[in-house]
């Protein structure tokens, strides 16, 4: 069979993917012990992927002469006008037919922008986070685990989830008629997957509309108990500043997520970021939660509130921030960073050959056992 983006023969054949996943299924009539070996099944399915994928990249690399690099047109910019008689070195290609490899990542982002050109920007950007608290994950557990024994089972509620709250929005259409959209899944270094999702909408978003789609306020306990619960335990960032000055989001001192924003008593847009959403003071009817930090409880009001939809909040119980797009000037670096990739880090080698793409792509690679899985 021949792959028509790379042109490469591909056998049919059981491949070694297929063996690795089913030794990670879960049988009631045998012992599966690998699941219960905690870090060493980490490091196990860690190793299986990198042997996958090293194979993947191999067979690119040794038939780079089957590629169509006659397609590849920033290769010829490159011998045209970047050409270094101090880079030498056999020049190999990553296609962008690999998944998540540069090419790929920036043909995504490309096809992201075409969908700006034709349809204006987008409406709605919304950042879903796995709650490894969720039911159906702690009722698959074996005996004495915790969730950060057993990642497949994360990566696989993670993916029902995921594919639940896309057809909440394009088919069900809790945000109204969605005309395209757009999503990506990354990985945490701390093995909590999040998906980065761009909606466009028929029926474009009016400022007077936002507040009955984007809350960024404490819930009231009386009124919605099961609304608080999941703000208080999922949306208050941090609280970092003074309360915590050695919160991940501290940089120079100063929070790099703009936390605690200021009080706002209407919802205001027209500037180059997202909106500043409605944060009423409690002098202003604003409530206040206690929430349980470092060992001591501590007050919080809405300047803390990540905005979030109150709907989809209740129906998933997670971490969902979501952002109206009110500037054209936020477009392409929302584009860019949702098709992002996934973790790297680069660093120097003496003698590296840098016309090498696959070893490009390779050096510093980060994956954690969640991905793998």
């Amino acid at each position: 069979m021949i792959d028509p983006r790379t042109g490469l023969h591909v056998q049919k054949k059981v491949s070694a993917m297929n063996f690795y996943s089913y030794r990670s299924m879960v049988r009631p009539q045998e012992q599966n012990y690998i699941l219960r070996c905690r870090k060493l099944y980490h490091q196990y399915f860690v190793d299986m992927y990198v042997e996958i994928e090293t194979e993947r990249l191999n067979l690119i690399r040794f038939n780079q002469a089957k590629l169509r690099s006659e397609q590849y047109i920033h290769l010829q910019d490159a011998i045209a006008n970047d050409a270094n008689i101090n880079d030498i070195g056999r020049l190999t290609i990553l296609p962008s037919s690999y998944i998540g490899s540069p090419r790929n990542m920036n043909e995504y982002a490309q096809d992201a922008m075409c969908y700006v050109k034709k349809y204006g920007r987008p409406d709605l950007f919304i950042t879903f986070t796995c709650n490894p608290q969720w039911d159906d994950i702690k009722n698959n557990l074996f005996a004495g685990q915790s969730t950060t024994d057993r990642h497949d089972i994360t990566a696989r509620v993670f993916r029902q989830k995921c594919k639940a709250i896309m057809d909440l929005i394009a088919k069900l259409y809790v945000f109204g008629d969605v005309r395209c959209h757009m999503y990506s899944i990354e990985w945490q270094k701390r093995g909590l997957p999040h998906a980065h999702i761009l909606i466009w909408l028929v029926h474009k978003v009016t400022p007077d509309q936002i507040d009955n789609l984007i809350s960024a306020k404490i819930p009231n306990h009386t009124a919605d108990p099961e609304l608080f619960q999941v703000v208080v335990k999922n949306m208050i960032h941090g609280p970092c500043g003074e309360l915590s000055m050695n919160s991940q989001c501290m940089i120079d001192e100063k929070c790099s997520k703009r936390y605690p924003r200021q009080f706002t008593s209407d919802t205001i847009t027209g500037n180059d970021v997202y909106p500043l959403y409605r944060r009423r003071s409690p002098n202003d009817n604003g409530k206040t939660a206690t929430i349980r930090m470092h060992n001591q409880e501590v007050e919080v009001d809405n300047r803390w509130v990540v905005p979030y939809c109150p709907l989809l909040s209740k129906i998933f119980n997670a971490h969902i921030n979501v952002e109206y797009c009110n500037s054209v000037k936020s477009i392409k670096y929302i584009c860019k960073y949702v098709n992002k990739g996934s973790d790297m880090a680069i660093f120097g080698v003496a003698g590296e050959n840098r016309n090498d793409e696959i070893t490009q792509y390779q050096m510093g690679r980060y994956i954690c056992s969640n991905e793998a899985v």
